[in-house]
């Protein structure tokens, strides 16, 4: 499935799965690490989940988004 970019500001952004029933969020945190979470609704034909990790750069941040992105992806087919 395809994502859309729902949400783009300084410090934060979301992405929104077509179907609409999973978001992915990259915020950057006040301590100068980064949190990337998954939120998929309880409507979602795999479920409810919800995942959320920090870690040290934007970079590492990038990288998790891009993998939760595939995965998420490959859950819903």
């Amino acid at each position: 499935m395809e994502w859309e970019r729902t949400r783009d500001e300084e410090d934060l952004v979301e992405w929104t799965r077509e179907d609409g029933y999973v978001t992915l969020r990259r915020r950057h945190h006040p301590d100068g690490s980064w949190v990337v979470r998954l939120d998929r609704l309880h409507q979602s034909p795999e479920g409810s989940a919800y995942r959320r990790e920090r870690v040290d750069d934007a970079e590492a941040a990038t990288s998790l988004l891009e993998r939760w992105k595939r995965d998420a992806a490959s859950d819903a087919e």
